[in-house]
C-alpha cells in the first residue's frame, strides 16, 4: 500500500519517495538529493535532483494549512494552479514551464526546474538588469489575459473558464490583504513600521478620498470577471536569465480584471527601483539600475497595449467587439485598473502583514522611512489618478520620480 494514498504534510525525504513512485522513469535509479526551496507564505515547494546535479524537477505541495500562517487553506489552490498552468502555457508556451504531473489526493503538482534562471525579486535586490525582461512579460501578459477574454473565447468556453477557476478562499485573501486592511487595518494584522507610524496613518488610514478610490478598486475586482488572470504576478513569481522569462504560482489565480495582473508587475518594478535609492551606494550602478528599472516600467505598459491591440484586432471573433475604435477603448480601460492595481499592491506590501524583501531588506531605519514614502506616494497617485493620468509607460515613470522628490521633503 502506497503511503500516497491520502494527503499529509510532506518533507524532504517524503518528496523524494514521492516523485520514485509517481514518476519513476524520470531518475530511473540515480541517487536523489532534495530540498525544501519555497519561501512564499502559502505552500511546500521541493526540488529533487540527481547528484551530480544533471536533471532536476521542482514538486509544489499544498498543506491543508498555509505555510506562513497556518491558517486553514483550501488545497484545492494546487489544482487551479496546474491547470492554469497548463492554459498558460499553451497560450505563451516560451514563459511557462512543462507540467509532469498534477496529484489531487497529495495536492502536488511536479513541474520543470527553471533553476537555471534566477527569482526576479532577488535577482533585483541584487540591482541587475534584463534586457529582455520587458518584452517578454508583456507578450505573456498579453497571450494569457487577452486570449481568455469574452473578445476572443466563445462564450461557452469563457463559462466553463469562469466556473472551472472560482478561486474563493484565495480570493478572500486579496479582497482583505490589498483592499481592506491597509485603509481600515479591520483584521487589527496590519505592520507599521514604527518611524514611520505618522505619516503611514495620516496617508493611509487617515485619507477618506483614497478609502473611497481603493473601495471602488476592490469592487471592480470582485465583478469584473474579464480574464483568466494570474492573480499573484510580482517578482517573486517570475524567474528571469538573459534571454529569457519563466512566470510561476498562479495558485491565485481567477477571472478578474486584467489590469490586476498588469498593476502587480509594475508595483513591484517601483519596489525595485525605490529599493535602488536608498540602498545602492555606488551611484554608477544606482544610475545603470534606476534608468532600466524605469525603462523597463515604460516598456512593459506600452509593449502590452501594443501586443495585446495586435491580438484583438488579429483573433476578435465577436462582430460587435471587432467595431472600430473598441479595442483601443477596452484597453484604456484595462490601463485604468492597472493604475488603480499598482497603487494598492504597493501600499499593501507596505503596511499589511505580506511585505516584500525590498523593503524588508533595508537596514538603516532613515533609508527603510524613505523608501516607504517613496512608494506609498506613487502609489496614492496612480490610484487618484487613475482615470486618464497613466495611458503610457512614462507616466509612471514621471510619477516614481516625483514620489522621490516629494519624499524627501516630508517632515520625518
Amino acid at each position: 500500500m502506497s503511503k500516497f494514498e491520502s494527503h499529509f504534510k510532506m518533507n524532504e525525504s517524503d518528496a523524494v519517495e514521492y516523485v520514485r513512485e509517481k514518476l519513476p522513469d524520470f531518475f530511473g535509479q540515480a541517487p536523489l538529493l532534495c530540498r525544501e526551496i519555497g519561501d512564499g507564505n502559502i505552500n511546500y515547494v521541493f526540488r529533487v535532483e540527481t547528484q551530480d546535479g544533471t536533471k532536476s524537477l521542482i514538486v509544489k505541495h499544498a498543506d491543508q494549512f498555509s505555510r506562513s500562517s497556518h491558517n486553514p487553506a483550501s488545497t484545492d489552490r494546487n489544482r487551479i494552479e496546474a491547470e492554469i498552468l497548463a492554459i498558460e502555457r499553451n497560450l505563451s508556451p516560451e514563459h511557462v514551464p512543462e507540467i509532469y504531473l498534477y496529484d489531487p489526493v497529495m495536492c502536488c503538482v511536479v513541474m520543470q526546474d527553471v533553476g537555471d534562471h534566477q527569482n526576479m525579486r532577488y535577482a533585483m535586490i541584487a540591482h541587475k538588469t534584463f534586457s529582455t525582461l520587458a518584452g517578454d512579460i508583456a507578450e505573456f501578459m498579453a497571450s494569457t489575459l487577452m486570449r481568455t477574454t469574452d473578445l476572443i473565447l466563445t462564450p461557452a468556453q469563457k463559462k466553463k473558464y469562469m466556473g472551472q477557476f472560482i478561486n474563493p478562499s484565495m480570493c478572500d485573501i486579496t479582497e482583505r490583504l490589498v483592499y481592506t486592511d491597509p485603509y481600515k487595518n479591520a483584521s487589527g494584522h496590519n505592520i507599521v513600521f514604527e518611524p514611520n507610524r505618522e505619516f503611514l496613518e495620516r496617508e493611509l488610514y487617515g485619507d477618506a478620498s483614497l478609502h473611497r478610490e481603493a473601495a471602488k478598486l476592490k469592487c471592480i475586482f470582485q465583478s469584473k470577471a474579464q480574464s483568466l488572470i494570474h492573480g499573484d504576478l510580482h517578482s517573486g513569481s517570475i524567474f528571469v536569465k538573459e534571454g529569457s522569462t519563466m512566470v510561476l504560482d498562479p495558485e491565485f489565480a481567477f477571472y478578474g480584471p486584467a489590469g490586476y495582473d498588469v498593476g502587480n508587475v509594475v508595483a513591484h518594478l517601483v519596489f525595485a527601483w525605490a529599493n535602488a535609492a536608498v540602498t545602492e551606494k555606488d551611484e554608477k550602478k544606482k544610475e545603470t539600475f534606476q534608468h532600466w528599472v524605469e525603462q523597463t516600467v515604460e516598456q512593459t505598459v506600452d509593449l502590452f497595449v501594443e501586443k495585446s491591440e495586435r491580438i484583438l484586432k488579429s483573433e476578435c471573433r465577436d462582430r460587435m467587439f471587432a467595431t472600430d475604435g473598441f479595442a483601443e477603448w477596452y484597453l484604456r480601460d484595462i490601463l485604468k485598473d492597472t493604475a488603480g492595481s499598482a497603487g494598492t499592491e504597493l501600499i499593501r506590501r507596505v503596511i499589511g502583514t505580506a511585505k516584500v524583501k525590498d523593503l524588508e531588506c533595508v537596514e538603516d531605519p532613515d533609508d527603510r522611512v524613505l523608501m516607504e514614502r517613496i512608494c506609498v506616494l506613487a502609489a496614492k497617485r496612480f490610484i487618484m489618478e487613475r482615470e486618464d493620468g497613466f495611458m503610457k509607460g512614462s507616466a509612471y515613470v514621471a510619477a516614481i520620480k516625483d514620489a522621490a522628490e516629494k519624499s524627501r521633503l516630508v517632515k520625518r
